[in-house]
Parts: structure tokens; sequence; C-alpha cells
């Protein structure tokens, strides 16, 4: 079985075994899964609803709000607005919050590793 990248990194490149011990790696690593664990679960489960309600409730999807328009249309075409949004929402988050310690740790990196 072989190694995660970052793990095998870790043993081949000292500079990268030493910028992975830091506390701003650690940082960046939780931020970057604090977000994107709940956004998942958060997603999946709406996802898995609309299949459920979809499945099992026919009669619920199937109700028209007006005209031709009923839930089942609402909620497909809130699955696409959900991702959009989600993207969004993240891409703000990671410029604000993951951007600025990656590039940090990239710029120290790059320093100690540019000389060999």
């Amino acid at each position: 079985m072989s190694e995660p990248d970052d793990e095998r990194a870790v043993h081949d490149d000292p500079v990268y075994a030493e910028l992975h011990a830091r506390p701003e790696f650690t940082e960046l690593r939780k931020a970057y899964r604090g977000f994107v664990f709940p956004a998942t679960v958060a997603f999946l489960i709406w996802y898995l609803l609309y299949v459920v309600l979809s499945n099992w409730a026919g009669d619920f999807m199937g109700h028209k709000l007006f005209g031709n328009i009923n839930v089942a249309l609402v909620f497909g075409v809130l699955q696409f607005v959900t991702t959009f949004l989600l993207a969004y929402v993240y891409s703000r988050y990671s410029t604000s919050r993951l951007d600025p310690l990656a590039r940090q740790l990239q710029d120290e990196y790059d320093a100690r590793a540019g000389g060999r």
C-alpha cells in the first residue's frame, strides 16, 4: 500500500517536513476541513432529500405551485442554485481564509528550498 502524497513529501523533502510540522500548516488543514466537510454533508443531505422526496413523496413533489411549475421543478432548480451558491461561498472563504495561509507557507517553502 502506498502512502499519501503529502506523507511521502514529508519524508523526501526536509523543508516540506519542517513546514508540515508548523502550526500554520495545521491551521490551514483545519480551516479547509472545517468548511469542506460540513458543506459536503449539508449538500449531500439536501440532494438526498430531493431524491427521497422524488421517489417516495410523488404527490408532494407533483403539487402544482402555479401554471405548470410544481414542487419537483423548484427543487431541481434549487439544486443548481445551491451548487453555484456553494461554489461562490467557498471561493470567498478560500480567498479570505485559506489563500493567505497557503501563500505564506508557499513563500516560505520557495525561499528555503530555492537555494538547493
